[in-house]
């Protein structure tokens, strides 16, 4: 249990309805956009930019020792064809995932090592959409504001204690 940091005031209630998924780096400021949620979209922007780069970079010092190796122009050709089409079937799921959740989840974990290889597309679709919003906040607050509304509609449904009702009286 956590400690209330003033103890002249009181720890208010939790709120007993549906509480909001955290995002990763966002926690829960994605929701009211509270507590640095620009400079953390501002950080994630750059980082994410910043490791493409560096990904990047990698990968031509990877493509130099494939060259310094003497492996063949079939071999160079494939590497490049490779990562670049793991690159954009990696940016295109990734930005698919910040809208909807998955049809198939066991296919988008077959994907995995895909995505893995395409890493640079990944990196650019989180530095795109951090632009706009915070990664996956769109697809969180849809579902939490989906959430809410069923919480509502079944809190407003119940009126009083279902025990003290009288009972109607049966018909013979």
């Amino acid at each position: 249990m956590t400690e209330n940091p003033h103890p002249s005031r009181p720890t208010p209630a939790p709120d007993p309805g549906p509480r909001p998924e955290p995002l990763r780096l966002f926690g829960t400021t994605w929701l009211h956009h509270t507590d640095g949620y620009a400079l953390r979209r501002v950080g994630a922007s750059v980082g994410s930019l910043a490791a493409a780069v560096a990904g990047c970079l990698l990968l031509r010092f990877a493509y130099q020792g494939l060259q310094i190796a003497d492996v063949g122009g079939i071999v160079d050709t494939l590497v490049i064809v490779m990562f670049a089409i793991c690159s954009a079937i990696a940016f295109r799921k990734t930005w698919e995932s910040f809208t909807s959740r998955p049809a198939d989840p066991a296919r988008d974990q077959s994907l995995r090592s895909l995505k893995t290889i395409g890493f640079v597309g990944s990196l650019l679709a989180y530095f795109f959409r951090s632009l706009t919003e915070a990664p996956g906040e769109k697809l969180h607050r849809q579902e939490y504001e989906t959430a809410l509304a069923q919480y509502e509609r079944r809190r407003g449904t119940r009126t009083g204690n279902p025990a003290a009702r009288k009972k109607k009286p049966k018909r013979t």
